[in-house]
């Protein structure tokens, strides 16, 4: 959530950067419902303050036995308003959070300015895309099926369109890169795992940003509670209405999950394959730091992501979003592309953002500040770590041979137990 004293000291800012983001400007109507409920607060802090004076006076005058009939009478006016005024504050109250929910984080300046991923900056590739000389390379579910260990046709009848079965070494591989993706990130890395719920309750997807922008986007059960579309939401949540010690920080977390989306408005979209599926598994990252620690932890966090990709030998890029590009939550974002010689592409796998205190506000968790001894609110990042199901895509796309058959990267060898998969 934006923060409402930025927006009244730096007016211009809050629309200047939702056109950026392409959205309408809504800095006057937030000022305005802003200024009124401050008034009407103020006028019934008033009310209790009288209250209390008024009380305090009762009571002596009936210490001293004195008659206390005109203040009763006063106290049941002033009850009477306090009533009316709370009852004015309370729908204004609401209306203010609404549209403090619904504004988008503030892009930082090192973003660039435009409407769309066209206007994304990339800063660095890492690998040279293997050369196909001899056959023309497969996309990966042509590879799965060819394999017998890719199943869209019985996971469609048994779910619906946008699930997949794997069978035998797919699965397998699935379950190695999880675990191989894991042990990077608790033995090198650093982070803590933490095995944590796949259903939040509202307050929690509305404390990550994920309610109410993206109700439609999810999962939701007949109690009211959601299933989680990143372990983000689940790990970002552990420290709500917190406060966290500075010498502790920065906190660093890790999950594998399943993780569900109904991808509500992207019909049309990657519908062959695995690409954008209802369900599928991310290694995610997720840390909590302070302000001065932010930036050098989101530039740490984005080559943790990387260095899996590394380590597995798959070509990439890392490209800065745009404005119009990056997510609700982020100030800004890292995506990282993987080559997928199948598509002649690269496409997404990871996405390390760095939200500021945007998530903090709305889970209102903070941190005391050694130096100053006064409580601020935290900075929180999260990162794919990166997405298991496109992870395994890349390594059948850029390890497949001729013959059918895929090579298993050298770093996986270990989890796997085997050097290849062939058809059964």
């Amino acid at each position: 959530m934006i923060d409402i004293n930025f927006v009244r000291n730096h007016q211009g800012i809050l629309d200047k950067a939702l056109i950026n983001r392409n959205k309408d400007p809504v800095e006057n109507k937030l000022l305005a419902l802003d200024e009124k409920y401050r008034a009407i607060l103020t006028k019934k802090q008033e009310f209790l303050k009288e209250r209390n004076t008024i009380t305090d006076g009762f009571g002596k005058a009936k210490a001293q036995g004195l008659d206390t009939s005109e203040l009763s009478s006063k106290m049941e006016t002033l009850k009477t308003k306090i009533e009316k005024i709370t009852a004015d504050l309370n729908p204004v109250k609401e209306n203010l959070e609404r549209l403090l929910h619904s504004i988008p984080n503030i892009p930082s300046d090192e973003c660039p300015v435009g409407p769309d991923e066209t206007y994304n900056l990339e800063i660095r590739r890492v690998g040279q895309p293997r050369v196909f000389s001899d056959f023309n390379p497969l996309e990966h579910y042509e590879i799965g099926e060819k394999l017998c260990m890719m199943d869209f046709e019985n996971s469609a009848k048994i779910a619906s369109s946008r699930f997949v079965l794997l069978y035998s070494k797919l699965a397998k591989l699935e379950r190695a890169l999880a675990q191989f993706m894991l042990d990077i990130h608790t033995k090198e890395n650093g982070y803590t795992e933490i095995y944590v719920p796949l259903l939040l309750n509202k307050q929690s997807m509305l404390g990550v940003g994920q309610l109410p922008k993206f109700e439609d986007d999810l999962f939701k059960t007949t109690t009211g509670m959601y299933l989680i579309p990143t372990a983000e939401a689940s790990l970002t949540n552990i420290h709500s209405d917190y406060v966290l010690e500075e010498e502790k920080l920065p906190l660093r977390y890790t999950a594998y999950t399943p993780c569900f989306r109904s991808e509500a408005g992207s019909a049309g979209k990657d519908t062959k394959g695995m690409l954008r599926q209802h369900q599928f598994g991310k290694v995610e990252l997720v840390s909590i730091t302070t302000h001065e620690q932010s930036i050098s932890e989101h530039e740490r966090m984005t080559e943790c992501a990387e260095g899996i990709l590394k380590k597995l030998e798959l070509p990439f890029r890392t490209v800065v979003l745009s404005t119009g590009d990056m997510g609700f939550s982020s100030e800004k974002t890292y995506d990282i592309e993987v080559w997928l010689p199948g598509q002649n592409t690269y496409r997404e796998i990871s996405s390390c953002s760095r939200c500021g205190s945007f998530q903090a506000r709305r889970m209102n968790t903070k941190f005391k500040n050694i130096q100053t001894k006064r409580n601020e609110y935290v900075h929180t990042l999260n990162g794919s770590g990166v997405a298991v199901g496109r992870c395994l895509i890349a390594v059948l796309e850029n390890y497949q041979q001729k013959e059918g058959s895929v090579e298993i990267p050298e770093a996986l060898i270990s989890y796997f137990g085997e050097k290849n998969i062939s058809a059964f």
